[in-house]
């Protein structure tokens, strides 16, 4: 496949978010109307996709520096937007670059759009330097973020929202959760440069590789012996401190590295719920991988009568639907799905959810909220406001989460190690 065809391919991709779609299911989209891509062409085009989309906002900003008009057609807009991300960010000769995005243009039928793109494209290799420049001008130009975005970061956490806007640019790590029933981790990365692996260990039980691989190369994988897990959401099992024999509930399951992790942890009665059937077989999928067993069941976590037996359950896992915002690394399509509207949406999600799951809890139970956000409104501020609604609840210290200085108890921001995360421990009383 050409140069010209992974442009065009990533510019329809990257079309399709900004119509509102999600970037993976944009991807699984796309690869069945091309069967003929090989695993090297689908990662060329998805690693195009998720740069465009990372740093979109910036782009733009150079983008209309080099225009005298606003563009109207779509299809263009994407195609320099890629075509500047590969000039900026991708070793492909520049040269190669214009000339197919050139040829490209000339596919969609407009008589001036491949004169177009090679002037444009052209102007930016000349002017580069100063038009990133005046790019950072703007906020938006400069973090690569939405503006209520930078403003809503910089009022929550002053000293670090540079530092958080900075980091959510970066390639996330590609971090393992190893077994311990099966091997510790510092046999593991034994195993690891065995195979010619660099990797280092993070925390008690998580190893970071130098550089992701897939599955399918890491050894002992298939054997249930390590699964991908951010060093962050590796906290939430310890946290929850279930017991041997516990009845447990993990509301919100999918994908399963929760479920799973708290089943290695220990031997529980353990119901893992989630709403999506199609998300739900990927829970059961980890569990058959790693010799593990649950109940499963495809359930709104919040219609309780729909589902619940009656009998409390000693530990509830709370893993909430939410903004994602601390996760933007791995999802950069958020940064153009996601609206300042939409916070107020999760954030009452998440309140009928912690009532309707608080009543589920044994007395003496212990409940762990947490989210892959970084905006106080789904995490510390929600939690104060349940406190405030329940006269039974207490929130109890966290052992083994570090947050900076000025940041609420529990609120993870993403930097070199792990995603942005968010946790308190509940008890009831």
């Amino acid at each position: 496949m050409s140069l010209l065809e992974t442009q065009r391919l990533a510019s329809a991709t990257v079309a399709a978010v900004a119509g509102g779609s999600n970037l993976n299911a944009a991807l699984a989209a796309l690869w069945p109307r091309h069967p003929q891509l090989t695993s090297q062409q689908r990662a060329a085009i998805t690693d195009l996709s998720y740069g465009t989309l990372r740093f979109g906002l910036r782009l733009e900003a150079v983008l209309v520096q080099l225009l005298k008009k606003p563009l109207h057609d779509e299809a263009l807009r994407w195609l320099l937007l890629v075509a500047l991300f590969q000039l900026l960010h991708t070793r492909a000769a520049p040269y190669a670059i214009v000339d197919h995005a050139v040829r490209g243009a000339a596919r969609l039928g407009e008589p001036q759009a491949a004169g177009l793109i090679n002037a444009v494209l052209r102007n930016f290799l000349r002017r580069r330097d100063a038009l990133l420049a005046k790019a950072a001008h703007t906020e938006a130009g400069r973090y690569a973020y939405p503006q209520w975005w930078i403003d809503k970061l910089r009022a929550q956490y002053p000293q670090h929202f540079a530092a958080v806007l900075e980091a959510g640019n970066l390639h996330p790590p590609f971090t393992l959760r190893v077994n311990r029933h099966r091997m510790a981790p510092d046999e593991y990365l034994a195993l690891l440069a065995q195979h010619a692996i660099a990797a280092s260990a993070v925390g008690a039980a998580a190893v970071t590789l130098a550089h992701a691989l897939p599955v399918a190369r890491l050894p002992g994988f298939a054997d249930g012996v390590v699964s991908v897990q951010d060093a962050a959401a590796q906290l939430a099992a310890p946290l929850l401190d279930a017991q041997p024999g516990m009845r447990v509930l993990d509301a919100c399951a999918a994908p399963g590295g929760k479920t799973t992790h708290l089943l290695e942890l220990a031997d529980l009665e353990l119901t893992a719920l989630d709403s999506d059937a199609a998300r739900l077989a990927r829970v059961r999928q980890n569990l058959e991988r790693l010799r593990l067993a649950a109940r499963l069941l495809v359930a709104d976590a919040h219609n309780t009568a729909a589902w619940w037996d009656g009998k409390p359950f000693q530990r509830i896992l709370a893993d909430v639907p939410c903004s994602a915002s601390g996760v933007v690394r791995r999802h950069p399509d958020i940064k153009w799905l996601r609206r300042a509207r939409d916070i107020p949406q999760f954030v009452a999600q998440q309140r009928r959810l912690l009532d309707s799951l608080w009543r589920l809890l044994a007395s003496g139970g212990k409940l762990l909220y947490t989210t892959c956000s970084i905006f106080q409104e789904e995490n510390s501020l929600q939690v104060a406001e349940f406190l405030a609604r329940h006269a039974d609840a207490e929130l109890l210290s966290l052992c083994g989460v570090k947050t900076l200085h000025g940041t609420p108890e529990g609120q993870l921001l993403p930097d070199n190690e792990h995603d942005g995360f968010y946790y308190a421990l509940l008890q009831k009383i």
